[in-house]
């Protein structure tokens, strides 16, 4: 079956003889090994992926080159975290719980910026506590993050998060950086400025920096260009009135993958040649300093490096108004473990991985196995008319966002993920069980609390 698109699978991914290997690995094997579904994490794609943006940063911005933070909430473990560390990356985080995976790998704290929009109390002591820069995202967060660090005796570095007022051409719930949105200082309604001026007037806080970013999936420079013009803008405004300069400027990432065949993931080179163009030619314009250059890909790094294996439960045939049959492909995976589908309409492929067919191609709708319609993994794809139970379907670039935003929906355990390299495989998050289901459950008296 000629149905193998190597743009949307990992870079230690081929196809032989109907089977799909992995860092040379059938991925039959892997489903004998490990059962099914199954996140297939091919660890020399992940290393090289943060490599090429690592280097792509610094070959462009050179000195002023800064962090390239990996972003957590694409999907993190313990051991990601620590592959992160050893790379030399800088990892962000945007909860309590993923600040504690990143600290359970021992992670430097000088390297994680702690990121979101409500963050809690403890969330924001905890990083103090650890000396990690917080993002700032709104004007409760100033005060809170200022008194909770007067308390604790500390000046914390800070970023303000600006919301630039850019259309990214993306998905709406993706999109992060328009006025009407919940993230950030807006520019154009002056918030941001306000914002700076709290700041400066904070003596437990210290600006170090400005964060931009404008969403996910992004393929265009466009965006980009505008986002940094206007908070280049801003930071000129800032030495007008201050007779100083912000030392640093996070861009963000948002850098898109491919999904399908006959698309292409953003090239390191291509984009940050492109932004770096851009901020030059602006702080020439502003007679600023470049400022030191931070970004943040997640997806970008982690995305097309995951495959996730399911086994085929049943079939049907529907027969459509059209005069065309589809054919309904089960698998034992579904929204549990790919929310996106449902959740943005996201496209994916998939491929028969066991096995050769000859078989005719027919219109197929692959669905999960949860009580609900629109549990469905890729609602059009030709496959073999012949695929049925006990075959193995891959499903390429699932390792951002995948297992990071999977559930527990009809009490289903969340699947194992596997990391492989050079024909070899390891667990690196265990599959759930029904004793994991059952942990949280307690049955205690009533308690009166008035």
């Amino acid at each position: 079956m000629e149905n193998f698109a190597k743009e949307v699978f990992s870079r230690e991914s081929r196809y032989e003889s109907g089977n799909l290997l992995i860092a040379g690995i059938p991925t039959e094997a892997l489903a004998r090994e490990y059962g099914t579904p199954l996140y297939v994490l091919d660890q020399k794609d992940f290393f090289f992926r943060a490599e090429s943006w690592k280097s792509s940063l610094e070959r462009h911005f050179g000195p002023q080159a800064g962090t390239v933070y990996y972003a957590a909430k694409a999907f993190v473990c313990v051991e990601v975290a620590k592959w992160v560390d050893q790379l030399g990356l800088g990892i962000d985080v945007c909860t309590g719980g993923e600040m504690a995976v990143v600290r359970a790998a021992n992670f430097p704290a000088e390297r994680i910026q702690v990121h979101g929009n409500n963050k809690s109390e403890k969330e924001i002591a905890d990083a103090l506590a650890i000396g990690a820069a917080l993002v700032i995202d709104s004007f409760h967060e100033i005060e809170r993050a200022s008194r909770l660090a007067h308390s604790a005796g500390k000046i914390a570095d800070v970023f303000l998060r600006i919301t630039p007022g850019v259309e990214a051409h993306t998905h709406e719930f993706i999109a992060t950086a328009h006025e009407d949105v919940k993230f950030g200082f807006s520019l154009a309604s002056g918030a941001a400025w306000r914002a700076i001026e709290e700041v400066e007037r904070a003596s437990s806080l210290r600006l170090i920096g400005l964060h931009s970013h404008i969403g996910s999936q992004i393929f265009s420079g466009d965006g980009f260009t505008l986002a940094i013009q206007r908070v280049i803008g801003l930071l000129a405004e800032y030495r007008d009135h201050f007779d100083r300069q912000i030392p640093q400027l996070d861009l963000g990432g948002g850098f898109g993958i491919a999904y399908l065949p006959g698309e292409f993931s953003v090239d390191p080179d291509q984009i940050l040649a492109s932004m770096s163009e851009v901020v030059k030619s602006e702080c020439a314009t502003h007679s600023l300093n470049i400022p030191t250059i931070s970004i943040e890909p997640g997806r970008a790094i982690v995305g097309p490096t995951t495959t996730t294996l399911y086994t085929v439960g049943t079939t049907k045939d529907v027969a459509l108004d059209n005069g065309v049959t589809r054919r309904y492909v089960a698998v034992d995976g579904g929204m549990s473990d790919n929310i996106r589908p449902a959740l943005y309409g996201a496209d994916y492929h998939a491929l028969l991985a066991n096995r050769v067919s000859g078989a005719s191609p027919i219109s197929t709708r692959i669905v999960g196995k949860h009580c609900e319609s629109g549990d469905i993994i890729i609602r059009d794809i030709d496959l073999p008319s012949d695929i049925g139970p006990g075959d193995i379907l891959a499903i390429p670039a699932t390792g951002a966002y995948g297992r990071s935003m999977a559930s527990n929906y009809n009490h289903l355990p969340r699947p194992a993920v596997i990391a492989v390299i050079d024909g070899g495989a390891r667990t690196i998050l265990r599959r759930e069980s029904e004793k994991d289901l059952l942990a949280l459950d307690v049955s205690e008296n009533v308690r009166k609390l008035l």
